[in-house]
Order: structure tokens, then C-alpha cells, then sequence
């Protein structure tokens, strides 16, 4: 392992292919188990600590092309889905798939790509009431609360609480008096002030294509802008990703061993052999 300072403009992508990984979601995947819980990251941010994985099973091949795209990632599905509905449908299952899909369509897949090129929420997750939110000038993650409907779920069949699908309408945060601690736009003789969060409008940077009972759906990119002064941005997206046997029969052991460390995962094939059972990390 080794150490990086990132720079303005420095992306997982375009670090993954700087140090000639295999793909931006092993770095992704591999800084967030080592790092400190504060450190956590979606995007590197300029100033933080990267930590680079230099085994040689997790490095590119000399001839495999170095542009990364987003079927390389973790959520990856066998399938790429082509745009064939028209836009701002509403889902019609409570339960559904928790990656950008169509809305009737309960296998997960990966976000469909418009007929212009791939949407900026490809392979990105829905954001659902348990997934936590971050302040570039905050200090603490609090979690979402769900009001603007108790209707859909994403990935979850039983309709738990956790698993509501959060949209643009969804402003309260649990919990809801300084939900991130101190301010720092708030300086004092005595320290940073107490938080007064205070949303500018409606969530930004939605997926306009799938709705609830109306209101655009978030996913990892979405952000809110506070009156105070911060950007507000999603830290975990709260789902808990699932993955079918198929799934596991095709996946890198090297890689795997990444992700999961203590898991004997040659093992763990053998043992998923002829049952038709989800397994979830």
C-alpha cells in the first residue's frame, strides 16, 4: 500500500488509471476499508490521504485500454440496458431494485444510457432513508428522513423503514437540530457555532427519469445547497448491495479478497454451487 495527497481535479477514475488499477471501483473500494471512518470518500477530496493498493493481481494488463468506464464497478450487471420509455415515470412496484433501472423492472441493473451517451447516474445507487449525507463544512453524517411519501422501497421487499427511496422533496435530516455538529463558516473566540441547517431549495442533480408519486429520485451524485453557505452531498448511499450466484461463479478471487479480506471466497464459490440462494456483502 502506498500513500496519495490528492489534487483539485483528482478523481477515483482518473487516479485508477494513474496508477494503472484495474478500475476506478477496486481503488474506491480498497481506500474506504482502510481508511479512518472520517475519511470515507465518494470522490477524493483535494488535500485528503488516498491509499493505493500496489498488489500486482489488482493492476491493469499492459494491453487492456486505460479508459475506465462504469461497467467495471462493483454493482455491475451482465446487461447494458438501452433507454426505451419515455421520461418521469412513476415506479409502480413498492419494492424495487436499488441502481437506476426501469421502474417495473425488478432485476437489478445498472442506470440505462440515453441515446446522446451515458447518463452521469450510471451505475450510480438510489439513495434510500437510512444513507447518510456529508457538509463540506460540517463535521458530522446525519442520516435522511423520509416525508414526502411512506410508499416505495428500494431493495427491500419486507417495506422497512430503511429502505425508503429518498427524493428531491426529502429536506429533514436525522437528526434534525444540527444535524452536522459545528459550522465552519461560523468562527468564534469559543470555536465553530452550532450548525443552522437551512436547505436552498430542493435537491439537485436528480434522476429526472424515475419518480415517486411525482418527485425526482436521488442517487450518489445528487446534491443541496445550504442558505448558510455549505455544500451538501451524499457519504453512503444506505443500500446493501446483493449479488446472485451467478454473480459470485464469474467474480475475481483476487479481487474479491480486496473487498473481503477474512473471506476465503475459492471457498465460499464451493459453497454456493447448486443452491439458488442471494448473497449479500
Amino acid at each position: 500500500m502506498k500513500n496519495y495527497n490528492t489534487q483539485k481535479g483528482d478523481t477515483f477514475s482518473s487516479l485508477a488509471r494513474q496508477f494503472k488499477l484495474k478500475n476506478e471501483g477496486i481503488l474506491k473500494t480498497y481506500h474506504n476499508l482502510h481508511c479512518p471512518p472520517e475519511d470515507v470518500m465518494q470522490e477524493p477530496v483535494p488535500g485528503k490521504t488516498i491509499f493505493i493498493p500496489e498488489d500486482p493481481q489488482l493492476m491493469a494488463e499492459e494491453t487492456e485500454p486505460q479508459n475506465i468506464s462504469a461497467s467495471s464497478q462493483e454493482e455491475t450487471t451482465d446487461d447494458a440496458v438501452s433507454e426505451e420509455n419515455s421520461t418521469e415515470e412513476t415506479p409502480n412496484e413498492e419494492q424495487s431494485s436499488g441502481i437506476a433501472e426501469e421502474p417495473t423492472n425488478k432485476e437489478e441493473k445498472k442506470d440505462k444510457k440515453e441515446d446522446s451517451g451515458s447518463s452521469p447516474h450510471e451505475g450510480k445507487y438510489f439513495i434510500v432513508q437510512k444513507g447518510t449525507v456529508q457538509c463540506n463544512q460540517g463535521f458530522k453524517f446525519p442520516k435522511f428522513k423520509v416525508t414526502s411519501h411512506q410508499k416505495h422501497y428500494w431493495n427491500d421487499g419486507e417495506g422497512q423503514a430503511d429502505y425508503l427511496a429518498v427524493t428531491e422533496d426529502d429536506l429533514q435530516l436525522d437528526p434534525t437540530a444540527q444535524p452536522f455538529g459545528q459550522c465552519k463558516l461560523k468562527p468564534s473566540s469559543g470555536g465553530y457555532l452550532p450548525c443552522a441547517y437551512a436547505p436552498a431549495g430542493k435537491w439537485q442533480k436528480t434522476y429526472e427519469k424515475v419518480k415517486v408519486m411525482g418527485k425526482s429520485c436521488l442517487t450518489e451524485i445528487s446534491e443541496l445547497m445550504c442558505s448558510t453557505g455549505g455544500k451538501i452531498t451524499i457519504l453512503k448511499h444506505g443500500q446493501q448491495s446483493e449479488v446472485g450466484k451467478s454473480q459470485v461463479a464469474k467474480a475475481n478471487t483476487q479481487e474479491q479478497q480486496v473487498y473481503n479480506p477474512v473471506v476465503d471466497f475459492d471457498e465460499f464459490k464451493e459453497d454456493t454451487k447448486g443452491t439458488d440462494e442471494l448473497y449479500y456483502s
